[in-house]
């Protein structure tokens, strides 16, 4: 299967790595030099041109996205909603929503432009359903991935009749390079050890990326419109 990702490292990493290992085709578009596609997905011509270009390289045929793209919103000031900035609220809203939107809109309209259809996997947050004030009180961050839920789900219900899948995971505390402040941080990690029992603490970004494989793959052609927590129990502890 040819599938695009947005996001070079952490669990897009993982996903691209272990599609490749199965055989499939894999293009990845993000702002790092070691992206088939270097776009900053906050602009809609970069983004269109990310898509072009993807299905170019692939031959025209794109079976499924999954948009890892984002970011923490902390460094510019996200936090509770009585601290969080304006400009924080703006660039984690542009960089975790509009993203979303912008390559969801753009890989549809290849899709129904050529009466295909395919699969989209979009990343939210387990703190949207469960969340965590103690340690994870990012309130901006929490209405971007709200919003990427609400968004996919409609869409989800709209384009059903054509063929065109949309699903969510909602993934725990991940090891990637956006957590390396909770890994750093003893207290927390000892928190995410009874958060999330399963795993024992932190997950890996495999745990995630394999997830996304089977929501973009044939195994789960009758699901759409679903928010699949990988949370290692973090939303029953």
């Amino acid at each position: 299967m040819n599938f695009l990702i947005t996001g070079t490292t952490g669990i897009a990493q993982a996903a691209a790595d272990m599609a490749r290992s199965r055989g499939d085709r894999v293009f990845t578009i993000g702002l790092e030099d070691t992206a088939d596609f270097q776009a900053d997905l906050r602009d809609e011509a970069q983004t269109e041109a990310a898509v072009a270009a993807a299905a170019t390289a692939m031959d025209g045929r794109i079976d499924g996205l999954f948009n890892v793209a984002g970011m923490s919103g902390r460094r510019f000031g996200d936090g509770p909603l009585d601290e969080c900035t304006l400009d924080a609220f703006r660039a984690t809203i542009e960089a975790n929503a509009v993203t979303v939107f912008l390559i969801n809109r753009a890989i549809i309209r290849h899709w129904l432009a050529r009466s295909e259809k395919g699969a989209i996997v979009n990343l939210g947050s387990v703190l949207i359903e469960y969340p965590e004030p103690a340690h994870f009180a990012t309130h901006a961050y929490g209405a971007a991935k709200g919003g990427v839920i609400a968004m996919t789900r409609a869409a989800a219900s709209y384009y059903a009749p054509k063929g065109i899948r949309m699903n969510i995971i909602a993934p725990g505390l991940v090891r990637t390079p956006m957590t390396a402040r909770a890994q750093t941080d003893p207290v927390i990690m000892d928190f995410m050890a009874r958060k999330q029992p399963l795993s024992n603490g932190i997950l890996d970004a495999d745990d995630i990326a394999s997830a996304a494989l089977f929501l973009l793959g044939k195994e789960s052609k009758h699901i759409t419109g679903q928010v699949l927590s990988v949370d290692g129990g973090w939303s029953l502890s």
